[in-house]
């Protein structure tokens, strides 16, 4: 009896845009699931640009009703984006105000670019779901299983992502940015607009970045890698990571740059390991979880135990902002 090779990421891709599915074998060769998988896979060029088409429309949609849930908080919306630049400006003895250089610039930040950016994340789960409905056609049956993981997954890691350079990144950079002018008599003001689109660089870029465990764990449901060829060339991707916070740190010390690439190596790594459990449920394995735990569990509540008597002994307290936990 033959057997029939896994199918390779770049032919999965092909089935899923070409369509043609796969060719036909001997009778019985094919289980009932695959020969449901084939039929859905045999979409023609034009029904795809009919389906993409649909999945844009509704994603509009979906961003609109986001958009005008935002209209109605632009106020307290622009209270909580401002806090970093009144944080930043206080820190390095500046007045805790931002500069308007034309009447129309706070109207256009506060009440149409501020509601679009709020919307895009209100509106990633279903932005993200709708993506996920066009290409699962190309998914066998069991893979199609995924969509919620996907979705929760992939809106979770780009809100944190969004929340970490909010609380985390975009507040050291711009303090730092602003303390290099301090005791060289300047005099800073920043523009409404100027402010704006910084926050808005550094929270999507941030977002953007935390999406790695998703590309990774894609590229391994595709077959394009694997988990042992991305833990071998493991020093590869830990330049690029770099290279990529290098960039998109708002600051050029190295304190900033490692602070965005530590999340990235984590995220790195995490992904590898989904990857990981992919290919367990492949080969019908399981992971040690058991075993995992028993050492894991131990150390969690040795750390939170040493954290309790820290702050309760006053050692440590806690405070609103990174490092959240401070002597």
């Amino acid at each position: 009896m033959s057997t029939s090779e896994p199918e390779s990421g770049l032919e999965r891709l092909r089935n899923l845009f070409g369509g043609g599915g796969k060719p036909p074998g001997p009778p019985g060769a094919h289980s009932e699931d695959d020969q449901e998988d084939d039929g859905m896979l045999r979409m023609s060029f034009l029904e795809h640009l009919e389906e993409l088409r649909s999945r844009i429309i509704k994603i509009i949609i979906g961003v609109g009703v986001a958009l005008g849930v935002s209209l109605t908080f632009c106020d307290p919306l622009w209270h909580f984006v401002v806090q970093p630049a009144k944080a930043a400006l206080l820190a390095n003895g500046y007045p805790p105000t931002l500069a308007q250089h034309s009447p129309m610039e706070a109207f256009n930040v506060i009440w149409f670019k501020l509601p679009v950016v709020c919307s895009i994340f209100i509106a990633s789960p279903w932005v993200l779901y709708q993506i996920w409905a066009f290409i699962s056609p190309g998914l066998y049956k069991r893979e199609r299983r995924w969509a919620v993981p996907f979705v929760l997954g992939t809106a979770g890691l780009f809100i944190m992502g969004g929340l970490f350079g909010y609380f985390v990144a975009f507040r050291y950079g711009l303090t730092f940015l602003l303390g290099i002018g301090v005791g060289k008599d300047i005099v800073t003001y920043i523009s409404v607009t100027e402010y704006f689109d910084m926050f808005v660089n550094v929270i999507l870029g941030v977002g953007a970045v935390f999406e790695l465990p998703v590309l990774i764990f894609f590229l391994i449901l595709l077959r394009i890698v694997t988990p042992g060829f991305l833990i071998r060339h493991s020093r590869y991707a830990i330049l690029i990571i770099f290279i990529i916070a290098a960039v998109v740190t708002p600051t050029p010390d190295i304190f900033n740059m490692t602070l965005f690439a530590l999340p990235m190596l984590v995220l790195y790594y995490l992904g590898v390991f989904l990857g990981y459990l992919v290919i367990l449920h492949r080969e019908g394995r399981r992971f040690p979880w058991y075993n995992v735990l028993k050492v894991t569990v131990p150390l969690l509540l040795l750390v939170a135990g040493g954290l309790y008597i820290a702050i309760t002994h006053h050692v440590l307290r806690v405070v609103p902002h990174w490092p959240f936990l401070v002597r």
